[in-house]
């Protein structure tokens, strides 16, 4: 059954890898430069859009990641921060999510004089009035914080107790993010020992940017319950593209045969050079090798996408069916870090419904 755009857009979506720094719309930035004296490369919305999407499509994580100068300039306030989370929790909604796990780095928004505390609070009421909004306009969401540690700094720690503090007060996990090459997770092993023994969930970027080595530190090591991108973990399977020849190396065993969730996010992936384009991407091999993967968008600014159009790419251009579609979104609910009663409300009233039309003909 082929979809319409309209149809994949009211499909029910769950989005676990969504920076909010990541996923600011252009006219925001510009009004809120505007505010602080920031400088900006333009001051068109749609010419300002076009340049982050543009600089990130470089093939390069760290040219990628140098874009969030920008957006991060405009979230040092607790208005500023309070602004962008509310919107991101209307957009999602807007797109069909009826879960997201949005993520930032509570350090990179201190210049303005904040305390880590007062960044999670502003954020917070950000996101209840954006669901409260996207509610009145007709979708319902629910939105849980993931607070990440930047790998590059030493500060993995503080971002742990914080998460600790903030548990079950719209904060459902912790997460390291950053440059991979020459900053392994391990270098922060005393915040995951510390988030494992307060019962913190623990999300990791991994086999992105460095190979799936990483991957192992991340399960292994830092007790990781799922895999930020992961997709490297492709290079411990031996002929990859042919399950029934497919030969599982240790790590890839031991990924694949414990169901740890691969936070797959194809279009970000292409412009870092992690892949070389959708019809090709990782995530349909490891699919159809049992992965247990899910779709994310990483950021919807710099990668100009939403969850729709990732699932209509897949479609496009990978051959994805409505089924796929389905599991991925299932798969990436059962594993989301709110609490199992939540996420079961979550699938009875929205996601099994959602897709009944097209898939239990």
């Amino acid at each position: 059954m082929t979809l319409t755009p309209d149809q994949i857009r009211a499909l029910p979506k769950v989005v676990l890898h969504d920076h909010l720094d990541g996923g600011l719309r252009p006219a925001t930035i510009i009004e809120l430069a505007a505010e602080i004296g920031y400088e900006l490369p333009t001051t068109d919305p749609e010419a300002l859009g076009r340049w982050f999407v543009e600089a990130c499509d470089s093939g390069s994580l760290v040219r990628y990641l140098s874009t969030f100068a920008h957006t991060c300039a405009v979230m040092q306030t607790a208005e500023g921060l309070y602004r962008v989370a509310k919107e991101a929790a209307i957009d999602l909604a807007d797109d069909g999510v009826v879960y997201a796990e949005q993520r930032y780095a509570p350090e990179q928004h201190l210049e303005g004089g904040l305390s880590l505390q007062e960044v999670v609070d502003a954020v917070e009421e950000g996101f209840a009035d954006g669901i409260a909004e996207a509610a009145e306009n007709g979708h319902r969401i629910r939105i849980g914080t993931l607070l990440s540690a930047m790998r590059q700094n030493d500060r993995s720690e503080e971002i742990a107790q914080l998460a600790i503090d903030n548990l079950g007060r719209g904060v459902v996990g912790f997460d390291i993010a950053g440059p991979e090459d020459g900053f392994p997770p391990t270098l922060h092993q005393k915040a995951f020992d510390a988030l494992r023994h307060a019962h913190v969930p623990v999300t990791v970027h991994a086999g992105e940017d460095a190979g799936f080595d990483s991957i192992d530190q991340a399960v292994i090591d830092c007790h990781a319950l799922r895999i930020g991108h992961g997709v490297h973990i492709i290079a411990d399977v031996t002929h990859p593209e042919d399950p029934d020849l497919a030969e599982l190396g240790v790590v890839a065993t031991w990924v694949r045969d414990r169901q740890i969730p691969l936070e797959v996010c194809p279009t970000s992936n292409v412009q870092t050079g992690t892949a070389s384009s959708i019809a090709t991407h990782q995530i349909t091999a490891l699919r159809d090798l049992d992965f247990a993967v899910t779709i994310n968008t990483d950021n919807r600014l710099m990668s100009g996408t939403s969850m729709s159009r990732e699932m209509a790419l897949l479609v496009a251009e990978a051959g994805w069916t409505v089924a796929d579609l389905e599991r991925a979104t299932v798969t990436a609910a059962w594993n989301a870090f709110s609490h199992h009663d939540v996420m079961q409300e979550i699938i009875d009233e929205q996601i099994l419904p959602g897709y009944a039309p097209f898939t239990r003909q």
